[in-house]
């Protein structure tokens, strides 16, 4: 009996994490990818410009990303994660001047909150036990019906932590997500949230790897391969229409479409996804930080929200950034630096330097969005989805795309063993 296929549609972290995880099965696996590379949102180039090779999207990990982790384990490439191996994250408040650092204890118990240098300054240790009615927040409800959205530790702690997760202005995001995100990081300790970044670039750790696994493991990947449509009969889906040729599907064949919502949208019949979406704004600096400088710098009241220190270059990230999108490059790019300049003490000379914006960065986290997130499973047997808006709990996070494969993978192995 000949194999069954997957064919994965989408060479994003979705569809890699999918991919990785199938490859130790019996089934033949062939990634297809509508541009020239892998990676989607999560992938490097060289930049001339700033004569650098940087990200597309800064992205910050946690210790506590375990399905994340647990993908690096599979291809071999945990070592290209560094962070300094505790829960320090560093803070400055750009209209008070202050600077701070967030310590937290390894362990579950947070008594890190007894000792004032460690946590937030100006705020009472009671105020945090509000943060616990959130574990506990009713299904549809906004972070705004849950917790004090106008107070400073939410300014100073809640607002950039949730901000990164969700994509979305806290106060108006989803409570569920919020409370995902809480639940698997800061609610765990300081050991679920030792700070991660990939220094080597996000290719080189997560996409790299996982293309020299697949291919070692006689799976194939071709790119430039746009899907133009999915023919389907009765409950199976029957053919993959690409730009350029068309591929039958075998009776024990699957699909998996890892693509962005709106393409799967396109492509799968009736689908129902989230319709709106959160920007994100990128800037990359071609200038060494100064000694001393955190490698991950977290801003309050500025325009930055997020400094990460290179050893060759400073990037900066702004989320839920709809408002910048149409904001000319230059003036970005000057408003930015001014900002990195008054809180690391570099001159204010421009330097060169590279805007990224990604409009369609990540669906919006509202509670009325998030009730629009699909199944993994589809009502054809055969075709299944993946993807970070696909209903994984999560944010559209690193993690929760990789868990999304994840959970593709793992029906699709399920409805092999049912063949």
């Amino acid at each position: 009996m000949d194999r069954p296929v997957v064919h994965i549609i989408g060479a994003g972290l979705a569809g890699l994490s999918a991919a990785v995880r199938l490859a130790e099965s019996s089934a033949s696996i062939v990634l297809h990818e509508a541009t020239r590379q892998a990676g989607g949102r999560c992938r490097s180039f060289f930049d001339e410009t700033i004569n650098a090779t940087i990200d597309n999207g800064n992205h910050l990990l946690l210790s506590g990303n375990r399905s994340a982790l647990a993908y690096l384990d599979a291809i071999g490439a945990r070592d290209e994660l560094t962070g300094p191996g505790r829960c320090e994250i560093a803070f400055a408040d750009m209209a008070t001047n202050e600077r701070w650092t967030i310590r937290v204890n390894e362990g579950p118990l947070p008594w890190w909150l007894l000792v004032e240098g460690r946590r937030t300054p100006g705020v009472r240790l009671l105020d945090y036990l509000g943060a616990l009615r959130l574990l506990w927040a009713p299904k549809g409800a906004k972070l705004s019906q849950v917790i004090s959205c106008s107070d400073r530790l939410y300014e100073r702690l809640w607002r950039p932590f949730f901000l990164a997760a969700l994509n979305t202005e806290p106060k108006d995001g989803s409570a569920a997500l919020a409370a995902a995100t809480l639940r698997e990081t800061l609610a765990k300790g300081g050991r679920a949230c030792h700070p991660l970044v990939a220094a080597n670039g996000l290719s080189r750790a997560f996409v790299d790897p996982a293309l020299r696994l697949l291919q070692k493991r006689g799976a194939q990947a071709r790119f430039e391969r746009r899907l133009r449509g999915v023919e389907f009969s009765g409950d199976r889906a029957t053919s993959l229409e690409f730009e350029h040729d068309a591929i039958a599907l075998g009776e024990r064949d699957l699909v998996v479409v890892a693509t962005p919502a709106h393409i799967a949208a396109g492509l799968v019949p009736d689908l129902v996804t989230p319709q709106q979406t959160s920007a994100i704004v990128n800037g990359h600096f071609n200038i060494a930080p100064p000694a001393g400088t955190p490698p991950i710098l977290g801003v309050v009241n500025g325009m930055v929200e997020w400094i990460f220190a290179y050893p060759d270059r400073i990037s900066t990230t702004i989320s839920g950034a709809d408002r910048f999108i149409d904001a000319p490059r230059e003036k970005l790019a000057a408003d930015l630096w001014r900002d990195i300049a008054a809180l690391t003490n570099l001159p204010d000379t421009l330097p060169s330097w590279r805007i990224i914006k990604e409009k369609r960065a990540t669906f919006l986290a509202t509670p009325e969005e998030a009730a629009r997130r699909p199944p993994t499973a589809t009502r054809w047997r055969n075709l299944l989805l993946a993807g970070d808006y696909v209903n994984t709990g999560l944010p559209a996070t690193i993690e929760g795309a990789i868990r999304s494969g994840e959970a593709a993978a793992a029906l699709a192995l399920e409805r092999m063993e049912q063949q």
